[in-house]
């Protein structure tokens, strides 16, 4: 037999150690793994393969296959085995074993006998009298750092992926260049990952940001109590849930000492220790975070002039024009929807109601820095983000815009400022009051008003123009100049919000498939706002607007109505703007409470701005669907001022809701829009323009999102809650002929509007 000779060092050439080798005179060589098999045929395969065995060098098999093989084709051969990654080269000691098997199976590849065994540090934070991690490092069969000494890789033992001692670490191995593993075996979900290191990844900052997004709530209770950093949770674990999770963490750890790099090592992994099923959850850098990206590059997006740029309309399958449809929306925000790691937890379909209704949810929550006033109790949104449209994938993606472009409107402490009073700043500062639109009266009897009235009807405190407050840049596209507005007044949570002067809320934000789109739904939405202002508290009665008998989906839905018990009409609210607005009633018959449900639409075109109104009806049905004895109201929800509007608002009682008897159901007119946002923007800026009206816009779209966000300012249009402050509120209706003189502030509708 010829062996490799003394002292020669050509790799020894053989099966890879994970292949079984079997074979018999007249058969193919089977080359077993434990999921598959490879069939060798031929006699001169038959022939070579007893000489891989991994004891030989390239002439050894050359030499041992003669006679039977010629020298030229036994390498040949040998060459082809190589290609296929059959064969490998053993270690000159000739150590096999598992270890070597599982590297090859898996493709690791074997270690190199010159190179050193890579260390491992390992790092305990639970606080543990005696630590597991030794032993497990030791079980595993890693090298171990000596105290003091820096590894490549750092495994790091946590009860909470927040624990501040997280963010230390984190800087310390960035600035070193080394790597890290956080684990977590405590709880119901035992979490490994995902591997930090210096470079383009993550940050264990851009983590904790997301994971804050899950836990508020707590966030708010420690501030209460006057507690730093995350609650300390009781420990919860098993001892052998403990000890899985150790050993996976240093499975990953030998991996990647090994040199192995793939993209899920950049993900958190779960295993859920009650079913053992498991999930990966993505962590993605956040452009600007303070640690790893620019932390000013939110400051400079808001800074800067806003500028349209051309972008056509090429969807229009849904409530509006749209540069693109909602499948590409969903392909391009749906990696934002996780419920460990995303913006948004999950979004899922309201279950009460038929599903024709197409009503879904977002569960997503701001996150929140303790060292910022706490978030409100009760905040004026009512949900993260509710979601409606002609179809499922429309509501879906609904839902999740508004929850994007809600988290994106919460303050996070990059945005620019500059404090000052408005007296010092005047000539630039929007005053609060020329948008929150309140009467001196409604300032003087505040506090018995606002303990009558949920948090969407509170009237703010008197605006102090002496008093320093953060003001932040928002772009006139009336007068192409910068001003500036309250921060509280454009931020929910800022800073200055304890003061109590501005409120801020979600009248006139919007998100689109571009920033001109979000511009243009978020101009549209204060039209439509204003618009029911001015018919809600003056309580004028509107004519009616046809439901198209040729649109099958209003069929279809006026047919599912019914089958609630309920009957539905609608009402042309086009105010002196003439941009076409709709609200859409719907009443249940049978009873004593008619569970009256509202939806409003605004549009160029008045058949969207039908479709609106309705979509957002359904969007409001699910609380009232059920089955109802007696005259009891079908409501199910919470609200006091919703629960007294279901229980007592009739048809009789408030007239305006019905059309106008002498006067013929009509659509509104038709304004034939540009087929291109940019434009509609324009035209929608030269329109308010001319009534005296000035639009101002803040981008509000956060780089790690990306979805475009505008949040737009007309002051002057009035918002739908119960300001009552001198201006439009009083004179278009005269101006339009609805009054022949303004409402008294005493006749105005006691009745704020509760959508």
């Amino acid at each position: 037999m010829s062996r490799t000779a003394p002292g020669n060092r050509l790799p020894r050439l053989g099966f890879a150690p994970h292949l079984r080798v079997e074979s018999r005179p007249g058969e193919p060589v089977f080359l077993m793994t434990e999921d598959r098999v490879t069939t060798l045929g031929g006699e001169q395969i038959a022939l070579l393969a007893p000489l891989l065995d991994g004891s030989r060098d390239l002439p050894g098999i050359v030499a041992d296959a003669a006679p039977g093989l010629p020298a030229g084709l036994a390498e040949r051969l040998v060459a082809r085995l190589l290609d296929a990654g059959l064969l490998c080269a053993y270690p000159q000691d000739g150590a096999d074993g598992p270890e070597r098997a599982y590297r090859s199976l898996t493709g690791l590849g074997a270690r190199s006998a010159d190179a050193p065994d890579p260390v491992l540090a390992a790092v305990d934070l639970t606080g543990d009298a005696r630590s597991p991690l030794p032993e497990a490092v030791s079980a595993a069969g890693l090298p171990a750092a000596a105290p003091g000494e820096q590894a490549p890789l750092t495994l790091v033992l946590c009860h909470d992926y927040l624990d501040p001692r997280l963010s230390a670490l984190d800087a310390e191995h960035r600035a070193s260049g080394r790597g890290w593993l956080p684990v977590r075996a405590n709880g119901t979900h035992l979490w490994i990952g995902p591997f930090f290191s210096a470079g383009d990844g993550p940050c264990w900052s851009c983590l904790a940001d997301r994971l804050r997004l899950r836990r508020r709530g707590e966030a708010y209770v420690q501030h209460l109590l006057g507690h730093s950093g995350p609650a300390v949770h009781r420990r919860a674990y098993l001892p052998a849930g403990r000890a899985a999770a150790l050993q996976l963490a240093l499975l990953e750890a030998g991996k990647w000492l090994s040199g192995h790099r793939d993209a899920v090592q950049d993900s958190l992994w779960r295993l859920d220790t009650r079913t053992l099923e498991s999930s990966r959850h993505p962590v993605r850098r956040r452009p600007q975070c303070s640690r790893c990206g620019d932390p000013l590059l939110v400051r400079d997006r808001v800074s800067a002039p806003v500028t349209l740029s051309p972008r056509p309309v090429r969807d229009e399958s849904g409530g509006g024009h749209r540069a693109f449809g909602p499948q590409e929306m969903l392909d391009r925000y749906g990696h934002l929807v996780d419920p460990v790691t995303g913006v948004v937890g999950e979004i899922r379909r309201d279950p009460r109601g038929p599903e024709f209704l197409n009503c879904f949810h977002a569960v997503a929550l701001p996150s929140w820095d303790p060292a910022l006033p706490p978030p409100s109790l009760q905040s004026p949104l009512r949900s993260p983000g509710s979601g409606k449209g002609v179809t499922e994938l429309h509501a879906r993606v609904s839902a999740l815009a508004e929850a994007l472009e809600r988290c994106s409107g919460y303050f996070q402490g990059d945005e620019p400022r500059r404090r000052g009073s408005y007296r010092e700043l005047a000539g630039l500062a929007v005053h609060p009051d020329s948008v929150q639109l309140f009467d001196r009266r409604q300032f003087e009897d505040r506090r018995a008003w606002n303990r009558a009235h949920g948090p969407f009807h509170q009237v703010t405190e008197p605006f102090d123009e002496d008093v320093p407050i953060d003001w932040t840049p928002v772009w006139s596209l009336t007068e192409r100049r910068q001003r500036l507005a309250p921060t509280s007044l454009l931020y929910y949570n800022a800073p200055d919000a304890d003061t109590g002067y501005c409120r801020a809320t979600s009248n006139g934000a919007a998100a689109g498939t571009s920033l001109e789109d979000a511009v243009v739904h978020g101009c549209l939405e204060l039209v439509e706002r204003d618009a029911i202002a001015l018919w809600w508290y003056n309580r004028t009665r509107r004519p009616g607007v046809p439901l198209d008998a040729r649109d099958p989906w209003i069929t279809r839905l006026r047919a599912v109505l019914r089958d609630l018990g309920r009957t539905v009409w609608a009402l042309d609210l086009t105010s002196d703007l003439g941009i076409p607005v709709v609200a859409a009633v719907s009443v249940r018959t049978g009873g004593t409470a008619e569970d009256i449900v509202l939806g409003f639409g605004a549009h160029f075109d008045p058949r969207i701005a039908l479709r609106r109104a309705l979509t957002e009806l359904g969007q409001m049905l699910p609380p009232l669907t059920r089955e109802t004895a007696g005259d009891a109201t079908a409501y199910t929800g919470t609200d006091p001022e919703a629960l007294h509007w279901f229980q007592h608002a009739t048809t009789a009682n408030q007239p305006y809701l019905l059309p106008a008897a002498r006067r013929s159901a009509r659509s509104p007119a038709s304004l034939r829009p540009p087929r291109d946002a940019a434009a509609q923007a324009g035209a929608l800026v030269a329109l308010l323009r001319r009534h005296g009206l000035e639009v101002l816009v803040l981008d509000q779209t956060r780089p790690d999102v990306e979805l475009p966000v505008a949040k737009v300012l007309v002051p002057g249009l009035r918002p739908h809650w119960a300001g009552f402050g001198p201006g439009r509120l009083f004179d278009v209706p005269v101006a339009l002929g609805r009054l022949t003189r303004p409402t008294d502030f005493a006749d105005l509708n006691p009745l704020p509007l509760h959508l």
